[in-house]
């Protein structure tokens, strides 16, 4: 464990001396929801209804940023080797980039939520829903992403093929979300939403362990 503590500790250090690469992604998430009354119009109606889908679309996308970043730099300075050597099962190192993932992609989304809460004019009650949905289905959205990078991680410019690999996965949890904020069977949503994150939480790491072993051999 003090292992896997100290990965997951180096991982938050190397973000916050990169803490522009947040901000950016923070920015992204805002601005994406920013213009969209901009192309539709000052109707709060019709921004309450399409409310969702941005939300969802803003935050895969934002997501999509750091993808280059969770292994490109590692395998540039023989880091990813030397964690291969390590005592720490690489599943566990896995699962350690992924929360350090999560917490530096996803988190920062959800705490800026409120923002484009307000610039989409929502409700409160979807704006709680909104919440919820993305505590649940963000993890799934970094799972696959873990699964994307370590896959392209030895190809040139894996960063720009990642985001089409995992495109098709996170379809079903781009559809769950945005019926986890609707009022209409927004509960059953969410619990769809809840399992596929714990289904990809509990098997992107040995799926990207797998990809980093055969792309080293």
């Amino acid at each position: 464990m003090s292992a896997f503590l100290a990965l997951l500790g180096r991982e938050l250090k190397l973000a916050r001396r990169g803490s522009g690469n947040v901000l950016t992604l923070v920015l992204f998430f805002v601005i994406t929801g920013a213009i969209v009354p901009f192309a539709v119009g000052p109707d709060q109606l019709l921004l309450a209804r399409i409310a969702p889908g941005m939300v969802w679309v803003a935050a895969f996308l934002a997501m999509l940023l750091g993808l280059d970043r969770l292994f490109g730099e590692d395998q540039d300075d023989g880091t990813l080797l030397l964690l291969r050597q390590a005592d720490l099962p690489l599943g566990a190192i896995m699962a350690a980039k992924l929360l350090a993932h999560w917490l530096i992609s996803a988190l920062p989304l959800i705490l800026a939520s409120p923002v484009l809460a307000v610039l989409l004019a929502m409700d409160l009650a979807s704006f709680w829903r909104m919440l919820a949905s993305l505590l649940l289905g963000t993890p799934a959205l970094a799972a696959f992403g873990t699964v994307g990078a370590a896959v392209t991680v030895a190809i040139r410019r894996g960063g720009l093929i990642a985001p089409i690999l995992i495109a098709p996965l996170c379809v079903p949890v781009l559809i769950f979300g945005v019926g986890g904020i609707t009022a209409t069977h927004s509960g059953s949503a969410l619990l769809f939403l809840a399992a596929l994150s714990l289904m990809a939480v509990t098997l992107s790491p040995f799926a990207a362990a797998l990809a980093i072993r055969s792309a080293e051999d």
